[in-house]
């Protein structure tokens, strides 16, 4: 890998781990507003149409998240080119949750029959490999900032634990 370009790897390695974590960690939010609302029954009844549907129109049911947000999208793109940053970045990242979480919600359901084009299997197995790599890029320059924080954070225990003993022997010194 050329020395300038590694930054960039890096950069991309991670925005892809942060949408593949959104992914992974939105299906427990997700499993958690199924008590509230009976979702169970909703993917149940979403399984039993998609059950009848060829992979091709059940590609389409998986896209329909992404077509119904892309209004929100663009209220966001709005709200950024007037100015108004904090409701265009809120808007943005309610989309971004919303999408991911119903997307994994979806895809949950349709993957069976998506993954039965052959297309869609290779473009969904080249995401698997492309996400492993992405782990394998950014793994070792995490590892350096865990030890590091660790490091920091041992340090600053340590300190405030000396600063606390002076605090107690001076107080114990002037009784």
């Amino acid at each position: 890998m050329h020395r300038l370009l590694r930054p960039l790897w890096f950069l991309l390695a991670l925005i892809f781990l942060v949408e593949a974590w959104l992914w992974d960690h939105l299906q427990p939010v997700v499993a958690r507003v199924v008590a509230w609302i009976p979702l169970r029954e909703i993917k149940a009844w979403v399984a039993d149409k998609i059950q009848h549907l060829s992979p091709p129109l059940t590609l389409i049911v998986f896209l329909i998240p992404a077509v119904l947000l892309f209004p929100l999208k663009v209220a966001g793109l709005w709200l950024l080119a007037h100015h108004y940053w904090f409701s265009a970045m809120a808007v943005v990242v309610f989309a971004k949750l919303m999408g991911v979480g119903v997307a994994a919600f979806i895809f949950d359901v349709t993957r069976p029959k998506l993954l039965q084009m052959a297309w869609f299997r290779w473009v969904y197995e080249t995401v698997l490999t492309i996400r492993a790599k992405a782990h394998a890029v950014v793994a070792p320059v995490m590892a350096r900032i865990k030890a590091v924080m660790l490091g920091l954070r041992a340090k600053s225990s340590s300190r405030w634990l000396r600063m606390i003993q002076r605090i107690r022997h001076r107080a114990q010194s002037a009784r």
